[in-house]
């Protein structure tokens, strides 16, 4: 397709991985020459397991698990990474760790017999054999299943399952060694929880020994220390844990005789786990806030070998964060990293125990972390090199509450990844204003000499030369901008933000769930500014912001700066639940309401105290607000101006609100109009009139609206010249719901198209619940309703499965020529259900995640709708594939007139309809379209983990002349033209001269 190829530079992609889980890993892998090669893994919110390259940030691989199929636990040995997901660790595979490649997959137990514990990674564990070439994996399942899996061929050796099955013990680790594998776990009783170990065979997986240890654990497996030594005579392992503010250990051996031990000394508050428990070493935290590193020495006892210094809780810094790694020769490193608010800046202290012969070696840097920028650090991880003898160089990957990733090199900052973008949750495209030509004498003419004004002129006419010249060239060739011409700015741009000639350049205001918001050039995917969200009150006991929704309140065309308006729901740590708004410049991200001081946390404004309903905006001319419902039905306006309060009394009595109400699984649809005066509370009320007549056990799962877009036509005229009238009552709704039986699966949906008015029910479909899950997927605009499903065949045994894509138009009437005007009608009007549906099913390629339509400035172009398919791509599929009224049979000649074609059951696949070509565009969640200042063209937004841009033209680029188009010829053909008409204009003249004199 022309318009495909001829866009495809306008295409980016920014493939992300989530925020990580826990903390990120750095891992080694030597080749061949000895060559060593590391790679930053993690696991993330997003149900991703990826690596990045630590020299430059970018993603070197990632492997996507399906949503049924969470990651509960990895592991990463020499170039393997083993992974376990699904319920109770129900699939294994073995990934190339440098690569991503799967080399394995096994399906250890059906999803449906895994057994969900909280946290989701309770129960399960991977552990290697480091002593056996052929690398096997020891992986523990379901808390009480052990495997051993072979490394080359992938097939379990042997498995052992614990008799109790959980009933009394539930097993989290696994500790490998030559003569026993130790499953550790934890035996349930009264008042805390028991140690419980169980020692068995590596050969045959037959039960060496099983044994309760003495020990009364309140914290849970996570308080459990797993060290080991390798000393001349072999592996030893000792298991730690904290208990009565002491640490205990013993010593795990094939009998499991040993008795605990106490260590001595000081009293301690928490044990943490820095990834070093092969190397004998973790550390601990005393009641005071300091950190000691607990090392398991040779002599088989747990010794305090290091105490860092100046680590007690103190409010002039944070709460210490500790992490471990190793250097290329594989000695250890621990990293000591916090905030210090004298300072503003972040320190590390790195400890390398192998140096000062054997006595420890710590090395210092303070670091310019922009904690109002990027939030609190919440994990860290370290990479460490020892180039002299007493020098340490090293490397921090740091990830934060606002979902950043970074790396730092000793005090130089490398990269960051604002791995929160996906997870954004509303998104808007906001358009740019104009470029501003700035005069910088204006205004001084008549104060300046004549001799000063000579020479500013002098100086403004310098450049007349270049631009005479190129003038012409452009006048010559018709260079002028190109509809396909890169709108990327140059890297050493510093001008203000502005549209390019057809306004193909926008901002990306787009907020996310971890508390920041990014203003997004549209022409190449850079975050242009970005502002963390402040928590107001909440502060003081901790929260999060969740953004809901987001309304454009200010266009340039108002004559101002671009404004949005986000709505979010804080949620407080102290279970308090309030909706606050934040007022932002589009251009610089700034606060406009001024709560906020320059650029610091933006401040939001309370506007409920509650939760939210719902939200609008309203606009009454050059007049934009948000009008916002609370849990009682109560009208907010954002902003609260007496302007606003004005406009919003006016128009109150008109107002009708079709609303989801009730609770999850019982939700109801009710239509609502607003009181005309406030109410005691002095708020208008919203009050319910009406309510949809839909089954007790359908549940409303949402409403679809109707976008607000230009209308350019309001009927179709047909090839024997009648008309059929759009029917455009505004008032129209789509609602989508499920039914189900009391607290069981779905067994079927619903689809309505409902006046929201008064409730009438204009068309309704019941859809089959595939699996016992209602994912239907709708877009509506103008009078057409396009919808996906899967069709599982429970509705009719003769029909085969497949995914199914619904069209309809809805016309005014009972047909042709039958006009009702149903976008002026009164709301009480009997002709606002009058109405002819035309509806045609068609069998679709696949599932898909989201569904909107193009949309373009005036709404003259055909719209296409747009589809991120469960392939990871994002498609386009014309309208006139979809058009409901196409014909069983050859079209004839009227109907070829309208261009209706022969009805074909399967929508065809196009892949030159592929937006996203060759990208990999991950879970698109959303797709936003919004309209360039070109009728025939539509930008495309698409975000979930990944994000994608493109433009697109579903009529092609009409409204431009063919970049092919000879321009050079045309100039010379006019100018050829006016050539000759100068030429014969004086020989016409003496023709005419001539006749007149024979005349006379």
């Amino acid at each position: 397709m022309l318009t495909i190829v001829r866009f495809l530079w306008a295409n980016w992609h920014k493939a992300l991985l989530g925020v990580p889980l826990t903390r990120p890993d750095f891992h080694r892998t030597t080749g061949a020459h000895g060559a060593t090669r590391s790679v930053v893994l993690t696991a993330t919110s997003n149900n991703v397991i990826g690596a990045v390259h630590p020299e430059n940030g970018t993603v070197a691989w990632r492997y996507l698990f399906e949503d049924r199929d969470p990651v509960v636990g990895y592991k990463a040995y020499n170039d393997r990474l083993a992974t376990l997901s699904g319920p109770g660790g129900a699939t294994f595979r073995i990934l190339d760790v440098n690569s991503g490649h799967l080399l394995h997959e096994l399906h250890l137990h059906s999803a449906d017999s895994g057994r969900l514990f909280e946290p989701v990674n309770l129960g399960v564990a991977i552990a290697f054999d480091d002593s056996d070439k052929s690398k096997d994996t020891f992986v523990l399942t379901n808390g009480h299943t052990l495997r051993r899996i072979n490394g080359k061929s992938g097939d379990i050796v042997w498995g052992w399952t614990s008799p109790d099955q959980t009933s009394l013990v539930v097993y989290s680790k696994v500790v490998t060694t030559s003569d026993a594998i130790y499953l550790i776990g934890l035996a349930k009783s009264f008042a805390s929880y028991t140690v419980h170990v169980s020692a068995i065979s590596p050969d045959n997986g037959e039960l060496l020994s099983d044994a309760d240890v003495p020990s009364s654990i309140i914290n849970g497996p996570q308080g459990l220390i797993v060290v080991s030594h390798e000393g001349t005579r072999g592996k030893s392992v000792r298991l730690a844990w904290l208990e009565q503010a002491r640490i205990h250990s013993v010593a795990l051996t094939p009998q499991l005789k040993d008795k605990p031990t106490i260590k001595k000394g000081s009293a301690y508050l928490q044990v943490h786990d820095i990834g070093l428990q092969e190397k004998g070493l973790f550390v601990a935290t005393k009641e005071d806030g300091s950190g000691r590193v607990i090392r398991f020495s040779e002599d088989g006892a747990l010794k305090v070998f290091w105490e860092f210094a100046d680590s007690v809780k103190s409010p002039k810094y944070t709460e210490s964060t500790y992490a471990g790694g190793l250097d290329k020769d594989g000695w250890p490193y621990i990293a000591r990293v916090y905030w210090s608010h004298v300072f503003r800046q972040a320190s590390a202290h790195v400890l390398a125990p192998h140096l000062a012969e054997g006595k420890g070696l710590v090395t210092g840097f303070t670091f310019p972390f922009e904690t109002q920028k990027h939030g609190i650090i919440a994990n860290v991880a370290v990479d460490a090199a020892n180039p002299e003898e007493f020098r340490v160089l090293s490397r921090l990957v740091l990830t934060t509450t606002t979902g950043a990733v970074q790396l730092w090199q000793q005090d130089q900052h490398q990269w960051t990844r604002e791995e929160s973008l996906a997870d954004i949750r509303v998104a808007e495209m906001v358009e740019l204003p104009e470029p501003q030509l700035v005069a910088s004498q204006v205004g001084i003419e008549e104060t300046e000499s004549f001799g000063a004004r000579l020479r500013r002129q002098l100086a403004d006419a310098q450049d007349f030369p270049q631009y005479a010249i190129n003038f012409a060239k452009r006048f010559a060739t018709g260079s002028y901008a190109s509809a396909s011409s890169s709108i990327a700015p140059a890297s050493n741009d510093t001008s203000p933000l502005s549209r390019d000639t057809f306004g193909f350049r926008k901002i990306i205001v787009a907020a996310t769930s971890h508390g920041k918001v990014f203003g997004i050039d549209s022409a190449n995917g850079e975050i242009i500014w970005s502002r963390v969200f402040g928590l107001g009150w909440a502060a003081e006991v901790g929260g999060r912001i969740f953004p809901l929704k987001i309304f454009t309140t200010r266009t340039v065309s108002d004559g101002d700066t671009p404004q949005v308006v986000i709505v979010g729901q804080r949620k407080a740590d102290n279970s308090l639940v309030d909706t606050v708004a934040f007022h932002i410049d589009a251009l610089t991200g700034e606060d406009v309401s001024g709560t906020s001081i320059g650029q610091d946390i933006l401040q939001g404004q309370d506007v409920i105290a509650g939760a939210l309903v719902e939200a609008y905006l309203f606009q009454d001319g050059p007049t934009k607000y948000v009008v916002l419902l609370d849990e009682y039905l109560q009208v907010h306006l954002f902003p609260d101006t007496p302007e606003n309060a004005d406009s919003f009394h006016k128009v109150a009595p008109s107002i009708h609100l079709p609303l989801r109400t009730g609770t999850a699984g019982s939700h109801r649809l009710g239509g609502h109009k607003v009181s005309p005066e406030k109410e005691f509370t002095g708020r208008h009320i919203a009050y319910p009139i009406w309510t949809a007549s839909l089954p007790p056990n359908e549940d409303v799962r949402s409403i679809v609206t109707r976008p607000h877009e230009p209308v350019a036509s309001l009927g179709k005229v047909l090839g024997n010249r009648t008309t059929l009238y759009k029917y455009l009552n505004p008032g129209v709704v789509v609602v989508l719901t499920s039914t189900s039986t009391p607290s069981g699966p779905a067994t079927s949906c619903g689809v309505y198209v409902i006046d929201g008015t008064k409730g009438t029910i204009l068309y309704h479909a019941n859809l089959p619940a595939a699996g016992g899950v209602c994912d239907v997927k709708a877009a509506f605009t103008e009078n057409w309703l396009v919808y996906h499903y899967y069709d599982d065949g429970s509705a009719n045994a003769d029909q085969a499965k497949s995914y199914r894509m619904v069209s309809l138009e809805f016309y005014e009437g009972s047909g042709v020529d039958d006009k009702t005007s149903s976008s002026d009608l009164s709301a009480y009007s009997n002709d606002t259900t009058r109405i002819s549906v035309y509806e045609q099913s068609y069998v679709f390629p696949r599932g898909i995640s989201t569904i909107t339509t193009t949309s373009t400035k005036f709404g003259i172009t055909v719209k296409d709708i747009l589809v991120a398919g469960n392939n990871h791509q994002v498609q386009s599929f014309p309208r006139r594939f979809l058009d409901p009224r196409r014909p069983n049979r050859k079209p004839t000649a009227e109907e070829q007139e309208e261009w209706l074609i022969q009805y074909d059951p399967l929508l065809p696949d196009d892949p030159k309809r592929v937006l996203s070509h060759r990208y990999q565009v991950a879970r698109i969640r959303k797709i936003i379209t919004s309209p360039a200042l070109l009728e025939s063209t539509s930008l495309v937004f698409g975000y979930g983990v990944d994000l994608f841009f493109t433009r697109v033209a579903p009529s092609k680029t009409f409204d431009v002349l063919n970049e092919n188009f000879n321009k050079a010829q045309l100039v010379l053909t006019v100018a050829g033209l006016a050539l000759a008409i100068v030429i014969t204009k004086p020989m016409v003249r003496r023709k005419r001269l001539r006749e007149r004199w024979y005349a006379s």
